[in-house]
């Protein structure tokens, strides 16, 4: 891939790409407020000498979404996972072939604080990945929940992961994955094992900074990168100690809003997102 870049400029608070078929250049763009809109990104090949790209998304379609938005990602071609502030986590299906979206599954009240049957006890679920057919969720109320697509329950649940706000999570490898608190601490969970306590835990030295999302390197398993509200970029080596190996200032502290914070390692090159734009 020859070096693209762009600006996106979201209409609140998250945006996915579109797994793609190696064969087509162009995704879909993914962007949100209380709905959930498919974007055509349009032709890629308007990008500039310079690499700039200056073609306008189009909408393609979208749908009405119960509460807000606080993290999506596709789980395959056609399907969209979307957590939701109430605490519910929803598939949504895209027909492409009438440029429609409906609810596909639907997993009420995934996160809560205190009964998952009171009316108003929804605790918000604040991040999602997936792996085909599995999707884990994390949220405020410090749970971790494995879904898989085909299954009407959670496969499984850790209810007391952390005493602190989850505020994203992603796959480490097939069997492990990462998250993030409020405390400025990031956590590795093994899900081959029974126990609900993480096998790694790595911290911020001094202020315990929240950290609001993660990722890895997509070759090098044992590099990951965190995003902190204070606008700190941690890279962390899983192999060596439990500190991070540098530190960058990415952003201007907080005073930008964490909620837009949101990074994505890609090849050798790192992404990160503040207030809708990308880099």
């Amino acid at each position: 891939h020859g070096d693209v870049s762009a600006k996106f400029c979201s209409r609140r608070s998250a945006d996915a790409l579109r797994p793609l078929p190696p064969r087509l250049q162009s995704p879909d763009v993914f962007a949100t407020d209380n709905r959930i809109s498919i974007w055509s990104s349009g032709d890629l090949g308007n990008a500039g000498l310079n690499g700039e790209y200056h073609g306008e998304p189009r909408l393609l379609c979208d749908i009405q979404h119960n509460g807000d938005v606080m993290d999506m990602q596709f789980l395959d071609q056609e399907r969209i996972v979307v957590a939701s502030s109430t605490g519910t986590v929803t598939i949504f299906r895209h027909h492409q072939n009438n440029q429609t979206l409906s609810a596909n599954h639907r997993w009420e009240k995934a996160h809560y604080h205190v009964d998952q049957d009171t009316s108003c006890g929804g605790a918000a679920c604040t991040g999602v990945v997936c792996s085909n057919p599995e999707i884990v969720t994390v949220g405020e109320d410090g749970r971790i929940n494995l879904f898989r697509a085909d299954q009407k329950d959670a496969v499984r649940t850790i209810d007391n992961a952390d005493s602190s706000t989850l505020h994203a999570v992603t796959f480490l490898r097939t069997t492990e994955i990462l998250t993030v608190n409020s405390i400025g601490q990031l956590k590795i969970w093994d899900l081959r094992h029974q126990r609900n306590e993480p096998s790694q835990i790595f911290s911020l030295a001094g202020d315990r900074v929240p950290l609001h999302c993660v990722d890895r390197h997509p070759n090098q398993q044992h590099i990951v990168a965190t995003g902190g509200q204070d606008g700190m970029l941690s890279i962390w080596d899983i192999r060596q100690g439990t500190m991070p190996v540098s530190l960058l200032n990415a952003h201007e502290a907080e005073s930008k809003g964490p909620s837009n914070l949101a990074l994505n390692i890609s090849r050798n090159r790192t992404f990160t997102t503040s207030q809708g734009n990308l880099f």
